[in-house]
Parts: structure tokens; sequence; C-alpha cells
């Protein structure tokens, strides 16, 4: 009773933010519903080291378009069961209104710390993030933009196959020449709330619901997003 009681009261607190982001004044703001759809690996070489894949294809207007393909490569570092620390490279072809791709190179350094408690579980995970766009064919492509992103997350085992989480993620402008009425800002927030289902002991399907808001840009956008995602968790194991 009382785990579906802490389902239920996910529920409400996510609707209420979804109503408090529809209910501000949006006249200047543009909205969009989509869809990002995510498969990602990760190989341990042992109990601290492991190898970080991923794929994403992401939809917009209205589930009708791409919008981008990304690919995800990196090392993640489990310092011990508390704080972990990955350094990621993404690869990106985002799809343009003139049917033409920008190619985009990202790198994230990850630092994450979480409190576990009973079937409870809070974390703080702090990104930072810096970007280039179209290096060979932009003269400005070698202008990196720098962004601090700071996500906290409450999550909670339903069972021991199945995980319910609510976040929100606050993201600062260190500096983006292409944006510089965001300069030193904050200017975009995520809310999430999803389940996590446990098949095996090696792989896991998620599905969550993503609101996203942006202020202090010149062109703020309010997108709504479905998600599904499906990971695999493997590891190395040696011959003798």
């Amino acid at each position: 009773m009382v785990k579906w009681k802490l389902i239920c009261l996910i529920a409400v607190a996510f609707l209420l933010v979804t109503d408090e982001v529809k209910g501000k004044d949006n006249s200047l703001m543009y909205s969009d519903a989509g869809s990002w759809n995510t498969f990602s690996i990760s190989y341990a070489f042992n109990k601290k080291l492991a190898l970080l894949f991923t794929e994403e294809l992401r939809l917009r207007e209205n589930y009708s378009r791409l919008n981008l393909f990304y690919t995800n490569v990196g090392v993640e570092y489990k310092v011990n069961k508390y704080f972990k620390t990955s350094l990621v490279y993404r690869w990106i072809d985002k799809y343009l209104e003139n049917d033409n791709f920008s190619f985009r190179h990202r790198l994230m350094w990850d630092a994450t710390i979480k409190f576990p408690y009973k079937k409870y579980t809070i974390s703080y995970r702090h990104r930072l993030q810096v970007e280039g766009r179209n290096l060979v064919t932009s003269e400005s492509g070698f202008m990196p933009e720098w962004y601090s992103r700071n996500k906290v997350q409450l999550s909670y085992n339903i069972t021991k196959k199945l995980g319910a989480y609510i976040d929100a993620e606050f993201r600062y402008q260190i500096h983006d020449p292409r944006s510089i009425e965001s300069e030193g800002r904050w200017h975009r927030m995520r809310y999430q709330g999803g389940l996590d289902y446990e098949f095996t002991n090696k792989s896991k399907f998620g599905v969550y619901y993503l609101i996203q808001r942006e202020w202090n840009v010149s062109a703020p956008e309010n997108i709504y997003i479905t998600g599904l995602e499906y990971s695999l968790s493997l590891k190395h194991t040696s011959k003798r």
C-alpha cells in the first residue's frame, strides 16, 4: 500500500509541475512535442571501471520530423558506492530546416554522488559540457560553448525489478558565442518522471516523460518529450 501511495504522490507532483509550466505566459514561446529513443551498453572491466556506449534518436514537431542522432563513447569510474565520475565524447548529427545536417562534437565530464536509504536513493549529478559545431564548414566552428548542468533525482524501488524516479535539471550558460543574451545566466530547466523495469540482471527497459522550459533566451521553447530507453550491462569475465 505504501509503495502505491508513493507512486500516486509522484504522479500528482509531476502533474502539478506540468500544469505550473503550462500556466505561465507562453505567448512568446514555441511549444512542441517529441520523442527520445535510446539504446545504451555499459561494459565493466572490473568493479570500478566501465566503458560506455549510447545511441539516441530524437523526433520533433509532434513526432513528425527528425531532430537529431547522437553517439556517445566514454568511460566511467566508480570511486565507491556513493561517488562516480565519467568522461564522454558525443558525436551529434543535428537535422536542420534546410534538410542538411549540422555536425557537432561534445565533451562531457560528469560527477555523481548518491545517498541510498532503504528503498530510496537521492542523487546529484554535475555535468561540465563543452561543444563545438560545424568545425570545418563554419568560421565560428572552433568557438566552443560551455555549460554547467545540475541534476537532482529521487528514485524508489517499487519491487526488485521495477523502479520509479523523478528529477529536475537546471542548465547554466558559462559561455556561448552564439547566444550572448544568456551569457552567465540560468536559462533552461528540465523536469522528468519515469519507470525502469529490469528484465534480467543484464538488461533494463525504461519509459519517461520530460518537460523542458527555457528563459533568458531570444527564442524560448517549451518541449514535452516521451522517452523510451533500453540498456545492457555487460561484465568482463576472465578465462583461466
